[in-house]
């Protein structure tokens, strides 16, 4: 949509098909409904959370960045709000709201808009591209073509890699795709105990081996296959592909604003306030009652042992499991559940200057189909808006 009123704007008379029955089928479900617009942090900020080929969008963040979202947004009668971590939403919380704000633009800037439409193959003979064929049989002729089809991701929406299928076509190649901004699976079957529990201000390790990998700090969920929220699905982004080879331990750090001296004092409040109780009794204050269980198992500790019984290394275990509680983490869950794909169309094939295929003239890339991905907070849909408007600009 973006990279359509971008060439309308340059005076192109333009077509959009979409094989959806309704556009932006997939931005409607994007920030749980709300749609994170963007990110209003400034360009270090941006280029810092993209993980694959941040120099690449250089020219394009440049050439629309974030503010200039916002700005078009407004403009266009959606009235914007900046949430925790400079999260952008609509004032609304209403995705349907930049949906109807795109729509109405494109009406105006005068652009054809088919749905139901699927492409079957581009119109190519190999050095330019010259149109799409239909998957009703007919064909298009035109000076220049966009591939704006996304990923693989909630296949559901549309995702369906057909972008992928038509560069292959045209000699590009496709990079490794994964699901990125994930669920983990998790080796455990204690987490399926917690199953619903959400952890704020918790510090999450990951390592191979000896080795760290990610570490980070935020709100987490556990569900009944692993972990999940905002801070597993940015780690995920960032370790997802070690995961083939094995493994990968967690630690989480349940109490991070808290030492082991710290917490040792802490749990000695605990105990001297409960020292008749049972121990199974005595961590109410400090952790949320589906956690308990979990922890006095993996404690070692009789739950029947009164409170003033417990020794001190009994009390050191207990501290290491709350600033250390282990998980492993075995895979991710699959793209139907992934908000976004890693990997693409090879960037080394497309000028970064323009959005063009640099293998067959006429033939322009945006978005989720390039070899392009963030981390959560704006970021990917941030992307998206930038190649789209590069690409619809570039076309003379």
């Amino acid at each position: 949509m973006f990279a359509a009123l971008a060439a309308a704007e340059k005076g192109h008379s333009v077509s959009l098909f979409e094989k959806n029955e309704k556009l932006g089928k997939k931005l409607f479900i994007t920030g749980k409904g709300r749609c994170n617009i963007t990110n209003a942090s400034d360009a270090d900020v941006f280029f810092a959370n993209v993980i694959s080929n941040p120099k690449f969008m250089y020219s394009a963040f440049y050439a629309y960045d974030n503010f200039r979202v916002i700005d078009f947004f407004e403009k266009h009668g959606v009235k914007t709000k900046t949430e925790r971590g400079n999260r952008v939403f609509p004032v609304s919380d209403h995705s349907s709201d930049v949906i109807g704000a795109l729509k109405s633009a494109l009406h105006k800037s005068g652009v054809s808009v088919s749905l139901s439409t699927g492409i079957e193959r581009l119109l190519t003979d190999g050095k330019r591209c010259a149109g799409v064929a239909l998957a009703d049989g007919r064909e298009v002729y035109a000076d220049a073509v966009i591939l704006a089809t996304g990923g693989v991701s909630y296949p559901a929406t549309g995702s369906t890699g057909d972008g992928y299928l038509f560069a292959e076509s045209c000699g590009h190649s496709v990079t490794e795709l994964s699901p990125a901004l994930a669920p983990f699976i998790v080796k455990e079957t204690y987490v399926s105990q917690m199953q619903g529990l959400s952890l704020k201000n918790v510090r999450a390790a990951i390592r191979k081996g000896n080795r760290i990998l990610f570490e980070d700090f935020g709100e987490m969920l556990f569900t009944h296959f692993g972990v999940s929220g905002p801070l597993m699905l940015s780690a995920s982004s960032l370790v997802g592909r070690q995961l083939n080879g094995g493994g990968l331990t967690m630690k989480i750090d349940l109490k991070p604003a808290r030492s082991a001296e710290q917490m040792d004092q802490r749990i000695l409040r605990e105990f001297e306030a409960n020292k008749n109780k049972q121990f199974k009794n005595s961590l109410n204050g400090m952790l949320p009652a589906k956690m308990i269980p979990v922890v006095l198992e993996l404690s070692g500790v009789d739950p029947e042992k009164k409170v003033h019984e417990i020794t001190k290394e009994e009390r050191r275990n207990l501290i290491c499991i709350l600033k250390g509680f282990p998980l492993t983490l075995t895979g991710l869950r699959d793209f139907n559940e992934a908000i976004i794909t890693q990997g693409g169309i090879s960037v080394k094939e497309v000028n970064p200057s323009t959005m063009e295929s640099k293998l067959v003239s006429g033939l322009f890339f945006a978005g989720e189909v390039l070899d392009l991905d963030a981390l959560t907070g704006g970021f990917n849909l941030q992307i998206a808006w930038s190649t789209g408007y590069l690409a619809g600009n570039s076309i003379e």
